[in-house]
């Protein structure tokens, strides 16, 4: 199996996982990423609303996941729903919802947008969703073999994040965010006609018509939206067709991309740690960070930490010599990891090297002197590090055990629910089920971490 079709096999997986995970909570909510590369002929499309909108994010991520195209897909219809932050139980609602996709055409043309079209150009018509049928907790769904080749073909495309548009709660907001995908790199749209954007959402009021109207009731509340919502903050500009002319008839947006770390820590507040390690002590830049939001639901904590620890293996072995934070992209990429013969590999050369060089040292015996003298203030800033540790996890116990039942079975479940406290109870293959506040401190390496987490909770709520 190719890494790319593994990698979208286990995306598939992990967003059916967070799902049943979930259990009642939206997309929108979400602490990971889920989306898919979506192609740039999808942004401009007239007549959506938006549930239809996400009813077609849904399928479209369902079908971007597959290694070939399918003719019918089948999957659970509350996963779907999920996938579209469907939360009615209004069958008769959710089938208009599915019409109106399918109602919907999408026109591609290579006639430029300043000439009417000849018969030598290029124009193809052709639906956003074939035939959808619904039935015993099932939807099956057929998307048109054009459509399947411009979601997995390799065109520009660009990154759609479901939890994001499934946040939008204005169809405006979601239509405009759609339309301004392509542009991001360049941070300005191209001048748009008033008249071909207000029909990207469908039918709007007779007042929407003159502008006056239209910009506080539609296009400042989307703009609002998107920059409260988003991972971008945009701004525009409006003019006239002429110097001569009053009426507004054109627009066009500036963007930028929020800063990739800092929208990773608000929604991933777990791997704080983490994602400053990437930041701080291999520099990664604000694309490698965008690369890593856009696989996070396989790149998950575990996988990143063992990244950069192959990473630090591989150069104090001297074998990373270029850039620390590309060769840890390339580690994270293909699951690269350090196998324990390797470790127990370089043990030993260690100690061969060490017994080679042990005839040297009795010429070194001034320098070492020397030497000793910074080991040893090394030596004390570490132990007063690990006293300083050691005494806050006493002070996280003392707290933990003089505290009421409510106040210890909540620490406890707050730590089991951690990422750090999933982790350690991998690593010692403790089951949540089995720990308590009345055992938890009987499990002697369980019981440091614990106490420790409990110390940085009174800390935050001191803070």
């Amino acid at each position: 199996m190719s890494e790319d079709i593994g990698r979208r096999t286990t995306t598939q997986q992990m967003s059916l996982g967070l799902f049943e995970e979930m259990s009642g909570q939206p997309i929108s909510e979400s602490t990971r990423e889920i989306g898919f590369q979506r192609n740039n002929v999808f942004v401009a499309i007239n007549g959506l609303g938006l549930s239809s909108r996400r009813f077609i994010d849904a399928a479209y991520f369902i079908a971007a996941q597959e290694p070939i195209a399918h003719e019918t897909y089948d999957v659970d219809l509350n996963y779907f729903k999920w996938l579209m932050r469907y939360e009615s139980r209004n069958v008769r609602h959710l089938q208009s919802v599915i019409k109106e996709a399918q109602r919907v055409l999408i026109e591609v043309t290579d006639t430029p947008p300043d000439r009417a079209p000849t018969e030598d150009d290029q124009w193809v018509s052709e639906q956003l969703m074939g035939s959808v049928k619904i039935g015993k907790g099932r939807i099956q769904f057929r998307i048109p073999p054009l459509m399947l080749r411009h979601i997995t073909g390799p065109e520009k495309h660009h990154w759609l994040n479901l939890c994001i548009t499934a946040a939008f709660s204005q169809t405006f907001a979601r239509a405009i965010y759609d339309y301004i995908q392509p542009f991001v790199t360049a941070g300005l749209t191209d001048w748009i006609e008033l008249d071909v954007m207000r029909r990207w959402p469908g039918k709007l009021g007779s007042s929407a018509s003159e502008f006056k109207h239209f910009r506080p009731k539609y296009l400042d509340p989307a703009v609002k939206q998107i920059n409260e919502l988003s991972d971008l903050d945009i701004s525009y500009e409006t003019r006239a067709d002429g110097e001569s002319s009053r009426k507004i008839n054109k627009i066009r947006f500036r963007l930028k991309r929020k800063d990739t770390v800092a929208a990773m820590l608000t929604r991933q507040p777990n791997a704080h740690d983490l994602l400053l390690t990437l930041k701080e002590e291999f520099g990664l830049s604000n694309k490698q960070f965008d690369v890593i939001a856009e696989h996070r639901m396989s790149w998950n904590d575990e996988r990143i930490q063992q990244a950069i620890e192959y990473t630090r293996f591989r150069l104090n072995q001297g074998k990373v010599t270029k850039s620390p934070a590309g060769y840890l992209m390339k580690a994270l990429s293909h699951n690269w990891q350090v196998s324990e013969a390797e470790r127990k590999m370089v043990a030993i050369q260690t100690e061969i090297a060490t017994a080679e060089t042990a005839k040297e040292a009795a010429k070194e015996a001034a320098k070492a002197e020397a030497g000793a003298a910074v080991k040893q203030s090394i030596a004390t800033r570490d132990e007063e590090a690990r006293t300083r540790r050691n005494d806050e996890v006493q002070r996280g116990r003392e707290h933990f055990e003089s505290a009421d039942d409510k106040t210890r079975k909540e620490l406890v479940r707050l730590y089991i629910a951690s990422q750090a406290g999933k982790l350690m109870l991998r690593r010692l293959k403790l089951e949540a089920g089995a720990l308590s506040d009345a055992n938890i401190l009987n499990h002697s390496d369980l019981s440091w971490y614990f106490g420790q987490f409990v110390y940085g909770k009174l800390k935050q709520n001191a803070a």
